[in-house]
Formats: C-alpha cells, sequence, structure tokens
C-alpha cells in the first residue's frame, strides 16, 4: 500500500509529465529540409557549466528559418559566420557556421532562406548548429518543434 504523500508525489509526477508543451504551439519548423540529429542538446548543470547548448543538424546547403522574426546579426564570430534571428517573445535562434546576405533589421518569414551552410565552428562538414535562447537562457530547440522529427527507416546492410 502507498503512503498518502508518496500518491500525492506520484499523482503531481504524473501531471507534469503529462502537461503540454507551450512553446510546441509556436509553429516553428525545422531549420534544414531533411532532418537528422548528429547531436542533440544537453542541459549544462549550471549557467558556466559544460553542454551542448543546441541541436547539430546534418544539413544541405541551404538554411532556413524556423519562425517569422528579425535577423539580429549576420557575420563572423571567432571566425565562424553566424546568423542570429530575433523572432519576438524572448524567443532567439542562432544558426552556425551559415554565411548569409541578410543584414541586421531584415524581416524573415518562418520557411524562409537565411544562408547557405558553410565550414567553421565546432560542428562537422555538414552540419548545422541550431541554438535557440528563450529570455537570455538556452533551451531545448526540440521543445519548439513538438519534439523529435519523424523517424525515416533505412534499408539494412
Amino acid at each position: 500500500m502507498m503512503s498518502a504523500s508518496l500518491r500525492s508525489f506520484a499523482v503531481l509526477a504524473a501531471l507534469l509529465l503529462a502537461a503540454p508543451e507551450p512553446l510546441a504551439d509556436l509553429g516553428w519548423v525545422w531549420p534544414v529540409e531533411h532532418v537528422q540529429v548528429v547531436r542533440p542538446y544537453e542541459a549544462p548543470a549550471h549557467a558556466y557549466g559544460p553542454g551542448h547548448r543546441g541541436l547539430d543538424l546534418s544539413s544541405g546547403e541551404v538554411v532556413r528559418s524556423p519562425a517569422d522574426g528579425h535577423v539580429a546579426f549576420a557575420g563572423e564570430v571567432a571566425g565562424r559566420p553566424v546568423v542570429t534571428i530575433d523572432h519576438g517573445g524572448g524567443l532567439v535562434t542562432t544558426l552556425e557556421p551559415v554565411a548569409s546576405d541578410l543584414a541586421v533589421g531584415d524581416a524573415v518569414a518562418r520557411g524562409a532562406p537565411v544562408g547557405r551552410l558553410t565550414a567553421g565552428g565546432h560542428t562537422a562538414p555538414r552540419t548545422l548548429h541550431f541554438g535557440v535562447r528563450l529570455d537570455g537562457e538556452y533551451v531545448n530547440p526540440l521543445r519548439l518543434l513538438s519534439g523529435v522529427p519523424r523517424a525515416v527507416l533505412l534499408p539494412c546492410c
């Protein structure tokens, strides 16, 4: 028999696990056409701790905006090309390594091309780093994309 406090904790845990993700309702789309997560988001234990603050996605050449917004930055950071998009509501996307002809202040629409994948940064060749901040804190981009991409079965052997 389960104690009352343990039963209350179990009910609370079930409710929290079943709670819908409000960010998923914003209608974001993947910034690449064919999604393959090469490296997942790894939350740091604290603000300055090690982790991976975004997703690394195997990518083709074209990189797209995951949501409507305005270019907040387009240029080089530490020798690698970066595009940053402010989506409003405290949400900011960083895409790298991405070369772009866009300028700060340019409007971008959800799914519109923002640049092309190049080389550089911490990612493997032909890999896009997709980071998202909410009110200045990095969050898992999957929260905005309704979880994981649809599975594609590949032939074996």
